[in-house]
This record gives C-alpha cells, sequence and structure tokens, in this order.
C-alpha cells in the first residue's frame, strides 16, 4: 500500500481559472503549440486552391504554393469571407473543388458533424487533404453561441475514427493524439505553452489527450 501524500496546489488551488480566455491574455492558448506543430508538420498538403474557417491566417502561415485562398463562414459581415456557406449543407460549393481544407477546432461547435465530414469528403479534390483537429479537453467555448448552441462535442480516438471512417475510405485517414494530464490541466487553468517546458508539452500520454489531428485524404479515382 503507497502513503498518500499531501499534495500543493499552490496557485492551482482555485475555483476559477487563471485565464477565462484559453490563455490568449498569457501569450496564447495552450492547444495551438500541438495545432501548430501539426500543420508545420504537413505544410506540403496546405497547397494550391485552400480552404480554411473565418479567416487566412494558418493558409498565409503554413501554405506552400497556394493558388487560391478561400474563407468560409457563416457571417457575411466577415471581410475576410469568400463562401458564405452552412458546412452541414455546403451545397454551393462543388464538387472536387479544393486542394486542401485546414479545418481547425471547429467541428466540435457544430452538432451534425457527420454531415460536415460527407461535405468535406465532397468537395476535396481527388488526392485533396484535410487537416482537420478536434478538442479531447476544453472548456466550454464562449463564441458562437456559448452555452446554448456555440459548442457540442469534446472527442475520443475511438469517436473521431469512427466519425471519419463513415466518410473517408479505410487506410485515407491518420488519427494522432496530443497531450498529457498536465497539458489538459494547465489549459483548463489558462496557461500558455510558454509556462510549460518542452519536455512536459511534447510527451503524449494516450490515456489524457488534450486534443486529436487527423490528416485524411480524398482518394485518386
Amino acid at each position: 500500500m503507497t502513503e498518500n501524500r499531501p499534495v500543493n496546489f499552490g496557485d492551482l488551488r482555485r475555483l476559477t481559472p487563471i485565464s477565462d480566455v484559453w490563455g490568449t491574455d498569457r501569450g496564447g492558448p495552450l492547444d495551438r503549440y500541438y495545432i501548430h506543430n501539426f500543420l508545420e508538420r504537413n505544410r506540403k498538403d496546405i497547397t494550391g486552391r485552400v480552404l480554411e474557417i473565418k479567416d487566412p491566417g494558418y493558409t498565409r502561415k503554413y501554405g506552400v504554393d497556394v493558388t487560391r485562398e478561400d474563407v468560409l463562414d457563416l457571417d457575411p459581415a466577415n471581410p475576410s469571407v469568400t463562401i458564405l456557406a452552412d458546412l452541414t449543407k455546403a451545397d454551393a460549393i462543388a464538387s472536387d473543388t479544393f486542394d486542401c481544407f485546414v479545418f481547425t477546432q471547429t467541428l466540435h461547435i457544430i452538432y451534425d458533424s457527420r454531415a460536415v465530414l460527407r461535405n468535406v469528403y465532397r468537395f476535396l479534390k481527388p488526392g485533396g487533404v484535410v487537416l482537420c483537429t478536434v478538442p479531447s479537453v476544453s472548456r466550454i467555448n464562449y463564441e458562437d453561441g456559448g452555452l446554448e448552441s456555440g459548442d457540442f462535442w469534446r472527442f475520443t480516438q475511438a469517436s473521431v475514427r469512427h466519425l471519419f471512417a463513415e466518410s473517408f475510405p479505410p487506410g485515407s485517414f491518420e488519427v494522432e493524439g496530443y497531450g498529457n494530464v498536465l497539458a489538459c490541466m494547465a489549459f483548463l487553468y489558462g496557461l500558455s505553452p510558454d509556462e510549460l517546458t518542452r519536455e512536459e508539452l511534447d510527451y503524449v500520454d494516450p490515456w489524457f489527450p488534450l486534443l486529436y489531428c487527423v490528416r485524411a485524404v480524398k482518394p485518386v479515382r
């Protein structure tokens, strides 16, 4: 029997987060560390005609030989938008249109995620790639409707695999989990990546993922 030693919680013995805006006021959200690394590793996929949600920031930062950048949003007031559409319908988007879809931290705020991925598969060109990230652990999104209608899902490895397998054929996608219990705790408290070491951030514990990254390819017919 092991002895239960007292834990010194220090600044973490509190009922509210240190930052309630995901650490944007402390240097940036911690989950972006994993998202940026994922996009950097797969930047060769961000090429040709590229679609992104709300703004083209990642396309411009990581894209290689991008011929056209498109931005999708529901909000007609968004000055960056080039495609005004609902991803659960997206009938206005022609099939086989995009070489890449940079689709980060968005699927969880759309209730009908199955319809979204069916449309994503349809409007990718053969050989096109979607680079998708989804949360396993996160505070409730305070944007896009907040508690009532702006945040629906958290994902596990099993749910991500089953969900993508409904639209993408076997062997066409890879799912990677990132994070550990310390990274999850730090993210919920609103700490930034700079407040953890690289060793702490890079340690992957499959039982305590912070998020999942998915690279899915539409096969060439």
